[in-house]
């Protein structure tokens, strides 16, 4: 740990829900596993890893393991920082000490929050320091432990195994049920009715992403049962994997849906979750007839391609990304999009395009898209409704 100590010789403790200053002498912090956690309270990702993280180090600090978080404050103010770290029940660094916050960065060469740098008591050799901590705490939580090359590598051959095995049916079925709920809530459904089908799994809960998504999803839900009515045996299912805090709000939530869901508080809304590292909602991960995982960006290919992207998989996606840049050779160049007042250059991979979240619909989109070089405003090219320019004397 000597490479760290200079940046780890004054943090403040948070005791009981009262903040107080205290120092923390590196000789305390020897032979322990330490998170250098970067985050800031202004920002939702950061408050959605909070209270994961929170229930993972207070899980391993009850059962005596040796770990320690150290918080590195981004928020804009002290007044947010004590806010925020009301919460935490670890170790920060001061507020004021603005350049042990700044070295820390630099140090780790943090671009994003929230990030958890995790070091090792032996940390001074090479690949030892793991960077990517935010994702490990995800999809493994307490499991991961000590967080040691090993460990990681047994966890994730056990997931390996899991996903070569998954079925429908294991996941969706936890000890003693073996059916989930349909729209009247009281109308059982069992689960082996499903196999067969292709199947979202709808991860959200009662938040404006969320709703502002799922009438969409209700639309292309409904289009896509029509188009395969008789087709013979082939059929799309949806379940909700509710995220909901209380029966209320996921009672409200659901009675705007159309298909299936698992009960309010389910223990497989969990698993699911480290399943299929779920790190942000809304989330609508495929299932195939088959039971095996299509993909886990059914939300972006139902926003780039709606009821077309059915069934999702590679094969079909390969086709619609053809037909799209085939359709892009005949938009113009460039153009002006209403409520926007510079011009718009239509681009592509291969000229400066790639995955963004759409200026006019907020959802995200991939590869061509109308660009303003000067701001980078960014708009599907569906979303376009061009105008003339300013001034151009045009109606």
């Amino acid at each position: 740990m000597d490479s760290y100590a200079t940046f780890l010789d004054f943090l403040t403790w948070n005791v009981g829900g009262e903040l107080m200053t205290k120092r923390v002498k590196i000789s305390d912090l020897e032979g322990k596993v330490i998170g250098i956690y970067f985050s800031a309270n202004w920002y939702q990702p950061c408050r959605n890893f909070n209270q994961v993280l929170i229930d993972v180090y207070e899980q391993l600090k009850s059962n005596g393991s040796y770990f320690e978080i150290v918080f590195v404050s981004s928020d804009e103010n002290l007044d947010a920082f004590n806010s925020y770290r009301e919460s935490m029940p670890w170790l920060s660094i001061p507020f004021s000490d603005l350049q042990k916050k700044k070295a820390l960065n630099r140090k780790f060469e943090v671009e994003g929050i929230p990030c958890l740098i995790i070091l090792q008591p032996e940390d001074n050799k090479d690949g030892v320091t793991l960077y990517d901590g935010v994702e490990i705490i995800y999809r493994y939580g307490v499991q991961a432990f000590p967080f040691t090359k090993e460990k990681l590598e047994e966890l994730q051959k056990e997931e390996r195994m899991r996903h070569e095995t998954q079925t429908l049916t294991n996941l969706l079925t936890p000890p003693g049920r073996d059916y989930i709920l349909g729209h009247s809530i009281s109308r059982k459904v069992r689960i082996d009715s499903l196999i067969g089908k292709t199947v979202g799994l709808f991860s959200a809960e009662w938040c404006f992403p969320c709703v502002k998504f799922t009438p969409k999803l209700i639309s292309i839900y409904h289009k896509i049962k029509q188009t395969l009515e008789g087709k013979g045996g082939e059929d799309f299912e949806i379940v909700f994997v509710s995220n909901d805090r209380d029966q209320t709000s996921f009672d409200s939530y659901f009675g705007t849906m159309p298909w299936l869901t698992l009960p309010f508080g389910d223990p497989a809304v969990k698993s699911l979750a480290k399943h299929f590292d779920v790190q942000g909602i809304p989330c609508l991960t495929i299932i195939g007839p088959g039971g095996k995982t299509v993909t886990k960006q059914g939300r972006n290919l139902i926003n780039l391609y709606q009821e077309n992207a059915y069934p999702f998989t590679d094969a079909k996606v390969e086709l619609l990304e053809k037909e799209m840049k085939e359709a892009a050779k005949n938009l113009p160049r460039s153009g002006y999009h209403t409520g926007h007042h510079h011009e718009l250059n239509l681009v592509s991979e291969g000229t400066g395009g790639g995955p963004f979240i759409c200026c006019d619909c907020e959802e995200q989109g991939s590869g061509g898209a109308y660009q303003c070089l000067e701001c980078g405003y960014e708009v599907h090219p569906r979303c376009m409704r061009a105008v003339a320019p300013a001034g151009s004397g045009s109606i």
